[in-house]
């Protein structure tokens, strides 16, 4: 792609933009992957309308976006990104949903964690509340677990080269904080749009040599979509993970499957079976606790059904308890979780033997040291 000129007003971009995407179902046309990039900076650094800018997600949402025009939005995503390398060789890039949970307690948040007990330099990162589910996410959960979770991404990447954390969480109102301001903007437009697809691929911290990305998703037109992203952006492996609420924890009393690629090259699928690693749970997921208050957005049927703090709160201490080594729905996710990050980086040879060694270290106990 080459990049926007100087030369090229954004406003009279967004305009042409606008004329081409916004005219119906069988007229609108495609725009180029440099004006995707040109149209979302604009509304980045707020030069056009926010009107402009609600019409030109929705045009582009209810046309069908193509990868290019994917491409864009992440173009001008990445390049307002404040990005850190870590000192560290590899660091695995978790983004879970960054609407978060409404149906279960998150594990995910406590990933990182595991996963920097087992020497893997982890960071996850997200925000506090977007739709369209406006769930539990890792910012609450790690706020109630007493985790700094305003950290920079110098801090937050410090933090991944101490080998006594080794794991880091970093929001995006600190990563991309124009990205960050756009939410009440997306509150307005209420359905999901291209920012939503593309935004957990901004990539704050990096590793010296490889870095790695991992997400999860439920629809299956997804794995190659993130894919294509994920090599845009520039990562060099990705793990796409068939998970519960499109989460990166697969279900755990269910077959599932996961796509990867090594290297930037093609993805392939493989199959996750839990019982096999030793798995044998009669819940997909950590139930949510009945003795948690319900929630509701007026008028809204997909948004959050559980009170966010509750569940923050329950999710922490489930959380906190596995990597003290308490064995549950909660430790049996970190373990499935682990063992396929750990398989896809290389750490182990198969996913059996990842697992028990996700299991040796959350038996230790050691993992809950690193917490705080």
């Amino acid at each position: 792609m080459n990049a926007p000129t100087e030369s090229q007003d954004p406003k009279k971009v967004m305009h042409s933009i606008i004329q081409r995407i916004a005219t119906g179902p069988e007229l609108s046309k495609n725009i180029s992957q440099e004006e995707a990039a040109i149209g979302m900076q604009a509304i980045l650094d707020g030069v056009v309308d926010p009107v402009q800018a609600g019409i030109f997600f929705i045009a582009l949402r209810m046309k069908r976006e193509t990868m290019d025009e994917f491409k864009g939005v992440l173009d001008a995503i990445l390049a307002s990104t404040l990005r850190v390398t870590a000192e560290v060789d590899e660091v695995v890039d978790i983004a879970d949903p960054y609407d978060g949970y409404n149906r279960c307690l998150p594990a995910a948040p406590f990933l990182p964690v595991l996963l920097a007990e087992l020497g893997v330099p982890a960071v996850n990162h997200g925000l506090d509340a977007v739709g369209p589910k406006y769930g539990v996410t890792a910012r609450h959960v790690l706020k109630v677990a007493g985790v700094n979770v305003d950290m920079s991404p110098v801090e937050a990447a410090a933090r991944l080269s101490n080998p006594a954390l080794g794991w880091a969480y970093v929001d995006q109102a600190q990563f991309c904080p124009k990205l960050h301001d756009m939410i009440p903007l997306r509150v307005r437009m209420v359905k999901r749009q291209a920012v939503t697809t593309v935004e957990t691929e901004a990539k704050p911290i990096v590793g010296r040599k490889r870095t790695h990305f991992v997400t999860g998703y439920v629809h299956k037109p997804y794995p190659p979509i993130y894919a294509q992203l994920a090599r845009h952006a520039g990562f060099d492996s990705a793990l796409i993970i068939r998970g519960v609420e499109g989460g990166v924890m697969p279900s755990l009393r269910q077959a599932g499957k996961f796509t990867a690629y090594q290297d930037r090259g093609e993805e392939v699928e493989m199959d996750i079976d839990p019982v096999a690693l030793g798995i044998t749970q009669t819940v997909r997921a950590v139930p949510l606790p009945d003795s948690l208050p319900k929630s509701e957005r007026d008028g809204d049927e997909v948004a959050i059904m559980v009170d966010v703090q509750a569940t923050a709160q329950a999710a922490a201490e489930a959380g906190l308890a596995a990597l003290a080594g308490n064995r549950g729905p909660t430790y049996d996710s970190l373990v499935l979780g682990a063992s396929l990050i750990l398989y896809h980086v290389g750490k182990a040879r198969t996913l059996v033997e990842a697992a028990d060694m996700a299991r040796v270290a959350l038996d230790s106990g050691k993992a809950l040291a690193r917490v705080k």
